[in-house]
């Protein structure tokens, strides 16, 4: 396994982790999609390509080629669009981004990294056993734990509103903003200016809405 980032892509892959279809857009699960969105508008790539199970779009930022994914497998089954992106490109695993909400990050906060583990993240857990490595970039966007009593899985697909939604909104632009910064300037410049933010906190409402 790598200890050390590889150097510096001239084309890079950008996969938001999510699930398709309007039942899913507004759930913590999407956060990734979010992020590929907001990507897609700040760079003006659009997003008009539908193949290999992925909708997608290609455009550069600076000298840098990049290719910006959301699979439409469903999020189990997510490293089976981003492996045939990968081999469509001919691109290594280490010029992948894997953008995905994390239960163990602090809600609306960022932790990016470097190969390391899953965290029991069935989209990464799937991309990783379709490359058959986790040597690939993640940025985790933050949802925080369920409340007492609501398991992770009706959590991540729980529809969000509020205030919880405005603040995953923007941690989804600043983990947009991030991915520039680690194409752009690397890992370490990303992860000295994004990790430790500190959002509101947040009081996620347990399942009998107390």
């Amino acid at each position: 396994m790598s200890v050390h980032p590889p150097p510096p892509a001239d084309t890079w892959l950008i996969a938001g982790l999510g699930n398709p279809g309007p039942r899913y857009a507004h759930t913590r699960h999407n956060l990734g999609f979010w992020v590929v969105t907001a990507l897609s508008a700040r760079w003006g790539i659009p997003l008009d390509r539908e193949k290999m199970e992925a909708v997608w779009g290609q455009g550069r930022v600076g000298a840098q080629r990049v290719i910006l994914v959301q699979p439409q497998t469903y999020m189990n089954l997510s490293g089976r669009a981003v492996a045939a992106l990968l081999r469509y490109f001919q691109l290594p695993p280490g010029a992948l981004v894997v953008v995905h909400d994390d239960l163990d990050v602090p809600a609306g906060r960022l932790k990016l990294a470097f190969d390391g583990g899953a965290g029991g993240h069935k989209g990464v857990l799937s991309v990783a056993a379709s490359l058959g490595t986790l040597d690939f970039y993640r940025v985790k966007v933050g949802i925080g734990r369920p409340p007492a009593g609501m398991a992770a899985e009706a959590f991540v697909l729980a529809p969000l509103a509020g205030a919880e939604e405005e603040i995953l909104a923007e941690a989804a632009a600043r983990a947009a903003a991030a991915v520039e910064v680690l194409l752009t300037g690397g890992l370490a410049a990303a992860q000295n200016r994004f990790h430790g933010t500190s959002p509101p906190a947040l009081s996620p409402k347990g399942p009998d809405g107390s």
